[in-house]
């Protein structure tokens, strides 16, 4: 981590807070014919009988990686255990690959583009028609939508945000890192969507620093920036934090527990 950018207590090991599980899986996807790992959190408050939150992350090898910025799962273990955060099944899922073998890089997974860059149904129609009931086959996950939340970092952000605008119906909170709302797969137009279509009942984190990637696609500060004012416009429910930082995790990491705090703010009990 950077100087200016520093993990706190809450991305730590802390004594006597129990550990969740985590377990991965491999899937084949019909949707598009490809395979992906994802991993499975179940926090050690869990109970079967009582519906648990439910949280998706995209690029999740990244999310659920316990040494890097992210750390998610010590996250969720130090806030579901302070009732910070209802006690949430976490979902982490790597991007499509056309093989079984998948790149050593999984950022390098050869559908990840198609997938994450694309502003249709097709990912979110993956994920409701394919891992989510797999998920609920041994999990119990509450149906209330405003217990649905969606992560991810640069594509994997817009990815996020593509799920809840498609299908609000299910999701109601995202988390958006270094998002990639630039014209890769015309994400640029997403402001002007936004503020002229009806206002969608999602909420929303953004996260982006000054420092992030300007090429030929676009200005990711300057197109987040974008996102945050049209949100507004439309009176979206929306917090952002700009920082300084790169296209990289260490800002949003270091924010990542009042991040959670604030998304889940509506639905923990005070």
């Amino acid at each position: 981590m950077s100087a200016q950018y520093q993990l706190t207590a809450d991305s730590q090991r802390q004594p006597g807070v129990p550990v969740g599980k985590v377990a991965k899986y491999t899937w084949h996807s019909t949707v598009y014919n490809n395979y992906r790992e994802y991993y499975v959190y179940v926090p050690a408050q869990y109970k079967p009988g009582q519906p648990a939150a439910l949280m998706i992350f995209q690029d999740g090898h990244a999310y659920v990686d316990t040494t890097n910025s992210w750390r998610v799962p010590v996250v969720f273990d130090n806030l579901i255990q302070r009732g910070e955060m209802p006690v949430t099944i976490g979902l982490f899922i790597t991007p499509g690959h056309l093989s079984e073998d998948m790149p050593e890089n999984r950022f390098r997974a050869s559908n990840r583009a198609n997938e994450y860059d694309e502003m249709d149904d097709t990912y979110v129609s993956m994920l409701l028609n394919e891992l989510i009931p797999e998920l609920k086959k041994t999990l119990n996950i509450s149906d209330d939508r405003k217990m649905h939340a969606i992560c991810g970092l640069s594509s994997g952000a817009i990815c996020a945000f593509t799920a809840a605008w498609q299908r609000p119906d299910y999701f109601h909170k995202v988390l958006s890192h270094i998002g990639s709302f630039t014209n890769i797969r015309g994400g640029h137009n997403y402001p002007f969507i936004i503020r002229k279509n009806a206002k969608k009942d999602i909420k929303i984190f953004m996260q982006d620093g000054s420092n992030d990637l300007d090429n030929i696609f676009g200005n990711w500060f300057i197109s987040n920036q974008q996102m945050e004012a049209a949100l507004k416009f439309k009176g979206y429910e929306v917090k952002s934090e700009w920082g300084t930082g790169g296209h990289d995790g260490e800002h949003g990491g270091s924010i990542l527990p009042e991040s959670l705090r604030w998304l889940w703010s509506d639905v923990v009990k005070k």
